[in-house]
């Protein structure tokens, strides 16, 4: 079943505690329509995720409510370049107002770190339903259908912006986006794995080697760039209260331009690796575990992606954009551990097992890299 976006959120961590009232004061001179003289100011934690914290908003004054969402960057000493909410403020401003892509309308961004600790945007509140789930336990056969049809739809619209033409021709480099993606998680994970944080797996230095000899051509050419999301999944997708299409797509942290079948590829993960798996569990995905009635097969998945977008994706690059995905993946998940060590992990205890899934995805990599098929034929419904 779908879970409302109301009901992710929860008390907010005292790790990630603030000025609730200079945020307040903040939000009533600086976001447009903002209730001047709110006789009630109620804010509450989203759970799900395990990056940027992220806040729900709710003002009431004069028998009138508004809702917000609030996203900061973490507390504490961050890697270079994470967690960068700047990012996704200037890319949802594009899209919002250049294009048809669905996201949430964002008013204001503070980088002023004086208000409440860390920069942060201030964006509009979407009531809708959020899959956590990606076999979509409890919905028709026909519905599960149609959600993965709008998803891949979706993913398809932002992957047809003409960047040029928003204000986002600076917003990455499109060229050898897979290759530089390559080095940055491979720093990024021995960042988060020197001593006293998350500890280091070699299986994951050799595995940054096999991507880095196995890097396609066309991302040296630019041919498949665009506008990547980073991070597309059915979980970061809001869907319409009671109908099935999206309209929102969330979390832009890793957003930039780059090579957008690494993004295709990510949006698949689900079918290759469990997203809840444990160190010493079975990892496998839909793939090995049966594909529930209505979810399309793996292929008919790229079909509704390829019809959408008008793009060709090559077969034989597959499996290096799997392995890429789940490089990266595990490299994050390395990371969310070394934050919960540290303390400041938005996940909360959550978090406490990320670096057993690090491990179990680097594990999922090695097995799908020495697996026969790139792209298997449709696997057999229990």
């Amino acid at each position: 079943m779908a879970t409302r976006t109301s009901e992710l959120a929860g008390p907010v961590s005292q790790a990630h505690s603030f000025d609730v009232e200079a945020l307040l004061r903040y939000c009533v001179a600086n976001v447009y329509g903002f209730l001047k003289s709110p006789s009630d100011f109620v804010f509450s934690q989203f759970g799900h995720g395990q990056s940027n914290p992220t806040f729900f908003l709710e003002v009431h004054s004069n028998g009138m409510k508004k809702q917000y969402v609030m996203r900061k960057k973490p507390p504490g000493k961050l890697l270079e370049s994470a967690h960068a909410v700047e990012r996704e403020f200037q890319v949802l401003h594009a899209l919002g107002i250049h294009t048809s892509v669905p996201v949430p309308r964002v008013y204001c961004l503070c980088t002023d770190p004086s208000v409440i600790g860390t920069p942060f945007y201030i964006m509009d509140y979407l009531e809708g339903r959020i899959y956590i789930d990606p076999k979509l336990p409890g919905v028709a056969p026909a519905r599960r259908r149609q959600i993965y049809h709008e998803t891949a739809k979706a993913l398809a619209s932002l992957h047809s912006v003409d960047v040029n033409a928003i204000g986002l021709k600076s917003y990455g480099k499109p060229q050898n986006y897979c290759k530089r993606q390559v080095e940055r998680w491979a720093k990024q994970y021995l960042l988060s794995t020197v001593e006293g944080k998350s500890k280091r797996n070699p299986r994951m230095l050799q595995l940054a080697d096999w991507l880095r000899q196995h890097i396609p051509l066309e991302d040296g050419t630019g041919t498949a760039s665009g506008l990547v999301h980073g991070d597309f999944r059915i979980d970061n997708l809001v869907f319409h209260p009671s109908e099935d299409k999206v309209i929102g797509i969330l979390d832009w942290e890793l957003s930039t331009l780059g090579n957008q079948f690494g993004d295709v590829a990510h949006s698949c993960m689900h079918y290759i690796v469990n997203p809840s798996v444990e160190k010493g569990d079975k990892f496998g995905g839909l793939l090995s575990d049966g594909i529930p009635e209505g979810i399309p097969s793996l292929p008919q998945y790229l079909e509704d992606y390829c019809t959408a977008s008008g793009k060709t994706l090559s077969a034989a690059n597959w499996k290096f954009y799997v392995a890429f995905s789940l490089f990266r993946g595990a490299s994050i998940y390395a990371g969310v551990h070394s934050r919960w060590i540290m303390g400041n992990a938005s996940g909360g205890e959550r978090a406490l097992n990320a670096g057993q899934k690090a491990d179990a995805i680097i594990d999922a990599a090695w097995a799908y890299i020495r697996g026969e098929n790139a792209l298997p034929r449709d696997p057999p419904r229990e």
